[in-house]
């Protein structure tokens, strides 16, 4: 048996979005597959993020947004993050985030973005052959 601690995994939901059933979906589903995952809540500002990964120290942070905003709040949330030294978490995204939109998110550092129908083992396998 590996003495390797397990992937940890910090879920938020940046903005007014409302709607966190896909966030809850995907929290049982990473815990499942044997990371250990924080959600944060509904209503989280960037900086309440960054505060939390700052105080968590997760090795992915992955951002949920259905409200549209993502353009806006996910790359706050990677200034948040930098503006505390922590560059060397993984951040991704996902929610209702059109196919145009990813590209700018990636450019702005967030290294991934799945959509609506992504299952929980290729989000898993991403987190492990990136951290």
């Amino acid at each position: 048996m590996s003495n390797k601690r397990p992937i940890k995994v910090l879920i938020a939901k940046p903005g007014l979005d409302g709607h966190d059933r896909g966030a809850k979906v995907i929290t049982m589903g990473l815990r499942e597959a044997g990371m250990e995952v924080i959600y944060t809540g509904l209503r989280q500002t960037p900086e309440m993020i960054a505060q939390a990964a700052l105080e968590e120290q997760p090795d992915v942070i992955a951002l949920s947004c259905l409200s549209g905003a993502h353009r806006s709040l996910f790359p706050r949330v990677v200034d948040e993050l930098r503006k505390r030294k922590m560059k060397d978490v993984l951040v991704i995204g996902g929610g209702i985030i059109p196919d145009e939109d990813v590209t700018d998110l990636q450019a702005k550092g967030i290294k991934a973005v799945f959509g609506p129908g992504t299952s929980i083992k290729e989000i898993s396998e991403y987190i492990r052959e990136n951290v």
